[in-house]
């Protein structure tokens, strides 16, 4: 990673001094990273930037720790956290003005619905820009302690005849995740339909904020659960269940976070956009380092933050897992990355799979334009200049990343979300 600046001169003292053009190259060529890039002000100093108690919302937090946003011009950028999914859409439909929020650490299809007004009161959209991604892979699908015997792992199939017993018994199967149409809801649904087991039908899935997932799961409220970390690891760590699979194991590389703004405040604050944006670059790549990872855990642990114990973060971020039902891995390469493999980058053809399994699940109607919805809130043009103005020499050529592949073979061809969609077997979509 780049060096950060932290010297006692301010960004903004550097822009306006009178310097020669000498002086100007001998900075340039000082500060590779782009701190002192020749770019405009940004119209405002801050912005209200909504986050739930995750782990891949750690690029927000460190540039709020680290002076970033600060270094960049936007020293008044608050970071608050928010109690659901469902608390940061709202606060993003009131928006900062309204005492909301103007952007969030957010699930990926999350602006999809809100801008189509798909998970709004009374349908109304809300434009929204996703600018980037802050991470890839690092979700977890957590199971019940009962459920241990059934040896269950990546093959869901093997919880169907225990579903079923307790079925019969008359009991509730419920599996639970964040938000409909979330990142989660579609891991889990994905995971379970790979199984045989139809997530509409032969489970009921229920809504539950991650940081309430473990406490929930203790007293017996559900039996499976997909949720991002630090709550895996401490179901783990307070021996309360297992985890069956992580989502990196569903799809390696697999895009999650995103960081999506109010097109409106996009639109009226260009500069003030690509400012954030940098900040929040920056911090990715700096918690991209293995040497960071117990500082990072130290940090997000706190109270004003995650409020957990760092060992709750540390050991997934680092590729370490214990699964809780006896295996144990080490450098997995299933940490969360938050800069290598164009981490960071929003590749619109990520945007569509999220988009078609939704339509998948009945979210989207069968007829969605996918890629004229992508290309409504993908704002990747955005990175890309921010890109620039930091000096980042791997920028993606192309916004797809091609085609993908899934654990069970399935393939995503972003040219061609339809035969995706044949391709499978359970779904709500006709």
């Amino acid at each position: 990673m780049k060096k950060i600046f932290s010297g006692d001169v301010s960004r903004r003292t550097i822009l306006k001094t009178t310097a020669t053009a000498a002086l100007v190259t001998a900075v340039r060529t000082a500060f590779p990273s782009g701190a002192f890039a020749a770019t405009a002000e940004p119209e405002v100093k801050g912005a209200k930037i909504g986050f739930i108690a995750l782990t891949d919302a750690a690029p927000l937090i460190i540039a709020a720790e680290k002076g970033l946003f600060a270094k960049h011009g936007m020293p008044d950028v608050e970071v608050l956290k928010q109690a659901s999914w469902g608390a940061t859409r709202d606060n993003l439909v009131l928006g900062g003005a309204s005492n909301g929020i103007d952007g969030a650490h957010i699930l990926t299809p999350m602006p999809y619905l809100m801008h189509t007004g798909k998970v709004t009161q009374n349908n109304v959209p809300v434009p929204m820009a996703l600018i980037a991604r802050l991470n890839l892979d690092s979700q977890g699908i957590s199971v019940a302690k009962e459920y241990a015997d059934t040896g269950v792992q990546l093959d869901a199939s093997k919880l169907k005849a225990a579903f079923e017993k307790k079925k019969a018994e008359g009991k509730e199967i419920k599996a639970a995740m964040t938000f409909p149409g979330g990142t989660h809801d579609l891991w889990i649904r994905y995971w379970l339909a790979a199984g045989g087991i139809d997530p509409d039908k032969d489970v009921s899935t229920i809504v539950v904020p991650p940081p309430q997932m473990v406490a929930n799961m203790k007293v017996g409220n559900m039996d499976v659960f997909c949720v991002g970390e630090p709550w895996n690891e401490q179901l783990v760590n307070q021996g309360i269940g297992f985890t069956a699979c992580t989502t990196g194991e569903l799809w390696k590389g697999h895009p999650e976070k995103a960081l999506g703004m109010r097109a409106d405040w996009v639109e009226k604050n260009p500069n003030a956009a690509k400012a954030l944006l940098m900040a929040v670059m920056e911090a990715q790549q700096w918690c991209d380092g293995m040497d960071n990872k117990e500082e990072m855990s130290t940090i997000l642990g706190k109270r004003q933050w995650f409020n957990v114990p760092p060992k709750d973060v540390l050991g997934r971020l680092k590729g370490n897992i214990n699964y809780g039902n006896g295996r144990v891995l080490e450098n997995t390469g299933l940490q969360m990355k938050f800069w290598q493999d164009h981490a960071s980058y929003p590749f619109r053809s990520h945007d569509s799979w999220f988009i078609t399994e939704n339509i998948r699940w009945g979210k989207f109607a069968p007829d969605t334009d996918v890629k004229a919805l992508v290309a409504k809130v993908n704002r990747e043009d955005i990175w890309r200049e921010a890109a620039k103005d930091l000096g980042v020499a791997d920028i993606p050529a192309s916004t797809s990343r091609g085609k993908e592949t899934f654990f069970d073979g399935k393939v995503f061809d972003p040219e061609n979300p339809s035969a995706y969609l044949e391709s499978l077997s359970i779904k709500a979509a006709s």
